[in-house]
């Protein structure tokens, strides 16, 4: 009828149960009219009422919980963005995040960082462990593959390093924007309360009183872009830019990409790639 809102939900719902396969799930097969699970045998695997779900492919009794479009997103058995985007049509806002902690990176992302040949790149954590990097970003930053994989932690790094101290020619300024970009990504991540940040601030609080003042402090900054100076001890002092951005379909990574500030610095660091040249 004109002028009715389009039920989305109930589509894409009706939609996702229908690419499912009875049999598979363990459902009899015969007798179907349409393909796909019927009504009630979501509403069993999501553990949900069947006058329940149908009202919600129907357009009725309003919006759903967060817990319901979790049961239903496990029951018909949704990727990740397919969770998302059930979120989005029931409730109007993404789902709480999820954190995952993470070892390593694909190596597609890896062939993408190695391909970036004049520009450092690192692909952080929301804990800011560092669990990719290419060459340029070995030689200027930290050779990460010389470190144990613990100690690959940017916070650990700029707060138990000298070596990373004296590198950084703006240190206390660095260390303030990275302790509130690190509160951030945590709390985006839904990662402020875990067990893990929980050890890691513990930990970084009890080696560096700088650290704790700053994490009292409380600031929080996006950490989008920015310009940082470097003292390298073969190639001097570089000030370079870094760029943040999301690594999509997975949120709980982030690639920063820096470049040098001036042609000066491209220079120096051009020269610094070229006499590690194999």
């Amino acid at each position: 009828m004109a002028g009715e809102t389009p039920n989305l939900l109930g589509a894409y719902l009706r939609d996702r149960r229908t690419r499912l396969d009875p049999v598979a799930l363990g459902f009899d097969s015969s007798r179907r009219r349409t393909p796909g699970l019927r009504r009630e045998e979501v509403a069993s695997r999501a553990n949900i009422s069947p006058t329940w779900y149908t009202w919600l492919e129907q357009g009725r009794g309003g919006a759903p919980s967060a817990d319901v479009l979790d049961r239903i997103a496990k029951g018909l058995m949704l990727t990740e963005p397919e969770r998302e985007h059930l979120y989005m049509l029931g409730l109007g806002r993404p789902p709480e995040a999820r954190y995952q902690a993470v070892d390593g990176i694909s190596p597609r992302l890896q062939r993408v960082l190695d391909g970036m040949v004049l520009s450092p790149a690192i692909v952080k954590t929301a804990m800011w462990d560092v669990v990719g990097w290419n060459r340029a970003a070995a030689l200027l930053l930290t050779d990460y593959a010389k470190l144990p994989r613990e100690d690959r932690n940017i916070l650990r790094l700029m707060f138990g390093s000298d070596q990373v101290r004296l590198r950084n020619a703006d240190w206390d300024g660095i260390a303030r924007f990275v302790v509130g970009a690190f509160r951030a990504d945590v709390a985006r991540a839904g990662a402020n309360n875990s067990a893990a940040v929980t050890k890691l601030v513990s930990e970084l609080c009890r080696v560096s009183p700088q650290f704790e003042a700053l994490w009292q402090d409380n600031d929080v900054v996006a950490h989008g872009e920015g310009v940082k100076r470097i003292h390298h001890p073969e190639a001097g002092l570089l000030a370079i830019e870094f760029s943040s951005f999301a690594v999509e379909g997975r949120p709980e990574l982030g690639m920063i990409i820096y470049n040098p500030a001036t042609p000066a610095d491209a220079d120096r660091l051009r020269a610094l790639l070229d006499a590690h040249d194999d």
